[in-house]
């Protein structure tokens, strides 16, 4: 992946100079120089702020359901979730007796993150899932290694918005379903910069867009609303390259009948940034 980082510094090369807009929040320098390295101009305006959820009563559900033996599965569906939830745990028992509960459950991991997470804690993984890491896949997993879920009871470590297919799917198939939402997703504190891109975009000044995330898409549609440019937006936006990461984001930029021009051949963010620039 050393071409990934290669600078180029002929414009005519890559996005050639071009306007790129990117909603990242936790990664936005990482972004901002990936767009740069590939020749373009870049513009990140954060989508998004994680903030602690206020449910902690399924964290003490779950904790004290895992030190009774009462879980089954546990799902980790990203990193910085797993970790989130670890952290919120040590309000209930300590952290050792928490890592140790959880080395006795089958643990399905969604992807790269949330693997690394569990590795760093001494976790066994017994199901990993492949890209583009989807509930569809976790679903095929479970399947095709043929668990049993009919009575078992499944922990889900949520993130921000609630898989409902997911859910539904785990239901489907006889599970009882706890799930344990650690952090939500907010819009940034600081609104300004999402607003102008929106305003960028709806004036044609830019070029790109690249979302990494579906929440990306409504709180920029949610934030165009109050701006009352949200059909402006949209139409604009139908004029521009779009780079989705993923299935997820795709499909939530369905709602608003947008298409995008390219999910990259694996759903991480220098693979969208260098396959997006060469959409040119």
């Amino acid at each position: 992946m050393a071409n990934m980082s290669a600078k180029i510094t002929d414009r005519t090369s890559g996005f050639g100079g071009r306007c790129v807009l990117a909603l990242e929040s936790r990664r936005a320098a990482e972004i901002a120089t990936l767009i740069g390295n590939f020749g373009g101009r870049a513009m990140v305006a954060p989508a998004t702020r994680e903030v602690p959820s206020s449910k902690s009563e399924e964290v003490r559900q779950f904790v004290t359901a895992l030190l009774e033996n009462k879980i089954d599965l546990a799902i980790f569906l990203t990193g910085v979730g797993t970790r989130a939830l670890v952290r919120a745990g040590e309000a209930f028992c300590p952290r050792e007796q928490l890592v140790a509960a959880l080395g006795r459950v089958r643990v399905l991991a969604r992807g790269p993150k949330p693997v690394a997470a569990l590795r760093e804690l001494g976790i066994p993984i017994a199901w990993t899932v492949p890209e583009p890491n989807t509930w569809r896949e976790i679903l095929q997993v479970l399947d095709s290694n043929g668990v049993a879920l009919e009575k078992q009871r499944i922990a889900v470590q949520e993130y921000g918005i609630p898989s409902r297919e997911l859910l539904d799917g785990l239901r489907q198939r006889g599970a009882e379903v706890m799930t344990i939402h650690v952090y939500d997703w907010a819009l940034p504190e600081d609104l300004t910069p999402l607003r102008n891109a929106i305003q960028a975009a709806v004036e044609g000044r830019v070029d790109f867009v690249l979302f990494t995330a579906a929440v990306q898409v409504h709180h920029m549609l949610q934030v165009a609303e109050e701006m009352g440019l949200r059909e402006s937006l949209v139409s604009a936006l139908r004029n521009v390259r779009i780079a989705s990461i993923g299935p997820v984001t795709s499909e939530a930029l369905a709602e608003y009948e947008l298409k995008a021009s390219l999910e990259p051949s694996h759903p991480k963010m220098g693979f969208l940034v260098k396959e997006a620039s060469e959409l040119v």
